[in-house]
């Protein structure tokens, strides 16, 4: 029996900074109820509900306009509890899956009809995608004009850089490769993100500061990060909330915090926007 989450604060507090109009949450999930999306037996966690309804009070709260659902480990290759979801939400929408390996064409046609535009590979959690496989996907999404999105610790981003920089479609990095602050700009993961970065055909999300900051908010000790990435390759940086933190066992972050961090970590305003808006709008296609 798995452990169950603890849920996210549902009472955030009004952000001090105003979210641009098309501002886009690129990362979030939806769980429950377990009795018509079961979860896959074999899971890390059990989250509680996060319902269609939850998430979008969590958006109109922040002042979001469009949203990216991306699917979780514990749904395995069961992509309905967010693709059912996203579509309730009543916001401009996509969404990133999980597929077999064996997913006709015919398949991934009706997903993109129903606003799929990415396939996720979960290396930080079990059951995902093989890492091996990449390659495949690869050439399959550069067909469909999708792009692959990726969950990796710094060690897996370290193994795998030389055959990211090959990929053949987009591919975006989660949570800042998962770095440690404390490791420094010079650490070899970072390093290696940096370089992927400046590439053209990577993207990454400054996603998920709560689990890897060793402060509280605003996570100021991700901030060089954050300018790091944004110098080397501004066009392809976008902010997500990873709402509604599943498996996250610190402090319980309110969301506010989550998009106020961005006044600290990119300071200048047309950046902001360009984060917020534009690049998700050229990433997912809005």
């Amino acid at each position: 029996m798995t452990e169950q989450c603890q849920g996210p604060d549902l009472s955030p507090r009004v952000p001090r900074l105003k979210a641009p109009p098309g501002t886009t949450d690129t990362h979030f999930h939806l769980f429950g109820p377990a009795s018509k999306y079961p979860y896959d037996p074999d899971r890390e966690y059990t989250p509680p509900d996060a319902t269609p309804q939850m998430a979008r009070r969590h958006f109109d709260a922040l002042g979001v306009e469009r949203v990216v659902a991306v699917q979780a480990s514990v749904y395995k290759l069961d992509n309905r509890c967010q693709l059912d979801g996203v579509a309730e939400i009543g916001l401009p929408f996509r969404a990133v899956v999980t597929v077999p390996k064996e997913t006709t064409d015919a398949e991934l046609d009706a997903l993109e009809e129903r606003g799929v535009c990415g396939v996720r590979f979960i290396m930080a959690h079990a059951g995902g995608l093989p890492p091996e496989d990449l390659e495949f996907y690869a050439d399959r999404m550069k067909e469909l004009g999708w792009h692959l999105q990726l969950m990796v610790k710094p060690g897996h981003l370290i193994q795998l850089a030389p055959r990211l920089a090959k990929l053949t479609c987009p591919f975006v990095i989660d949570h800042m490769a998962m770095v440690k602050p404390a490791d420094g700009l010079q650490q070899p993961a970072f390093q290696a993100l940096l370089r992927l970065i400046k590439l053209g055909h990577c993207w990454v999300k400054i996603t998920g500061a709560y689990r890897l900051s060793e402060q509280g908010p605003i996570y100021g000790d991700l901030a060089p990060y954050a300018r790091a990435l944004a110098e080397a390759a501004p066009r392809r940086l976008v902010w997500g909330s990873d709402w509604p933190h599943p498996a996250h066992k610190g402090v319980m972050p309110n969301d506010a915090d989550l998009l106020d961090l961005l006044q600290e970590w990119i300071p200048d305003a047309a950046l902001r926007k360009q984060i917020l808006v534009d690049n998700p709008a050229a990433l997912y296609g809005f």
